[in-house]
């Protein structure tokens, strides 16, 4: 690709591929600005040229239609120069973002985001609930009742008492943003005495004092679904705080908790339950009457059963929350062996010992390698 100035390759100033994204091209810019601005290198020249070194090659590769040209033809343009670069203001506006950010990273000075004209909207709010395993099968509609910013009754909102009139605003003229300057480009920015409006309040609401808004209390029913798992976020739209100078309604973020329950434990959607038989109910076999969320069921517990084996009870679980069918209860059996016996129980016990090995003395654990 052929220059025609001793210019350096844009991609190389930013330290990008030649196919790299509009997104990595703006986060190498903002790399390099932020390293190389003269406000944190004074009296650095050599800074202050990478700075506006790596300003045009942003302002050439983040436009589509210019870096297509600068593709084909490089600095050259086919002989004509490239005009896209009209000094730093002129390359600065339209930046968007990435300047909103470098100036709040610089000066301290945010930009209300959502907010101007339109108004600015309002705050989200969270609220806490606790519910039972069994309100995770069936799902549950609770009442909830918070407080909130609302809208002023009197002056629906607008912070000036009904019947006056506001004033253009003294700092912006009715403009709503102002221009700041620092160094050699300017920034517009909301304007901080009227908020963007362009007008001030000359006679404030009497009930709101000029806020717009009031606390009240909201009651709001909000339904739970059936297979939510603990930590869960449900988000209800437009049910936040009421925004300032119209500005629209946050959100409301409901937060579900599950309470442990004293027999199961959840597992996704399965249920784990630890049940408890003795040795000679394990040996024989044995009917156990195990508790599941919808009541008791029978299970049958074939002879020879092992400590630790795990039964399924299908369909006995929860539901999937997205509608996947419903998982299944596991029951784990635990063979109790009891720590006294009486007198006839430990000669029965003797008696079946005596008839597997014949001597009425358990075979050790190396003599059995031996048989």
């Amino acid at each position: 690709m052929a220059t025609g100035t001793n210019k350096r390759d844009y991609y190389e100033v930013l330290g990008v591929s030649r196919n790299a994204s509009t997104d990595e091209i703006k986060k190498a810019y903002r790399k390099l600005a932020l390293k190389y601005h003269p406000d944190r290198n004074k009296g650095d020249k050599d800074a202050e040229e990478r700075f506006k070194e790596a300003a045009e090659a942003y302002a050439i590769l983040s436009d589509a239609e210019k870096r297509a040209q600068y593709d084909q033809f490089g600095h050259s343009l086919g002989g004509g120069g490239f005009q896209g670069f009209e000094g730093f203001e002129g390359a600065f506006q339209g930046f968007g973002d990435i300047f909103g950010d470098l100036f709040e990273d610089f000066f301290g000075v945010r930009s209300r985001r959502g907010g101007g004209r339109g108004g600015i909207r309002g705050t989200d709010l969270e609220y806490s609930v606790e519910i039972s395993l069994e309100d995770v099968v069936r799902g549950k509609e609770i009442t909830i009742e918070f407080q909130r910013a609302e809208h002023c009754d009197r002056c629906k909102g607008d912070g000036a008492e009904p019947g006056s009139v506001k004033s253009v605003c003294s700092q912006c003229g009715g403009h709503g943003e102002v221009r700041i300057s620092q160094g050699f480009f300017t920034m517009r920015r909301t304007c901080p005495r009227c908020h963007g409006e362009g007008r001030q309040i000359t006679k404030p609401c009497h009930d709101c004092r000029g806020g717009g808004r009031a606390q009240k209390m909201r009651k709001l029913n909000v339904k739970i679904p059936a297979g939510i798992e603990d930590g869960s976020q449900l988000k209800v739209s437009g049910e936040g705080e009421a925004g300032e100078r119209g500005g629209s309604r946050g959100n409301l973020y409901v937060y579900v908790s599950v309470k442990a329950h004293p027999v199961f434990v959840r597992a996704g959607n399965d249920l784990l339950l630890e049940a408890k038989i003795g040795i000679h109910q394990a040996a024989l076999g044995t009917e156990l009457e195990v508790p599941t969320l919808d009541g008791k069921v029978r299970l049958k517990i074939p002879g020879g059963t092992q400590p630790g084996k795990v039964f399924r009870l299908r369909g006995k679980g929860l539901p999937d929350l997205h509608g996947y069918g419903t998982g299944d209860e596991l029951v784990r059996v635990n063979v109790e062996v009891p720590e006294r016996l009486s007198a006839e129980e430990k000669r029965i016990l003797e008696q079946f010992a005596k008839l597997k090995d014949g001597s009425g003395q358990p075979k050790s654990f190396f003599s059995r390698w031996q048989t």
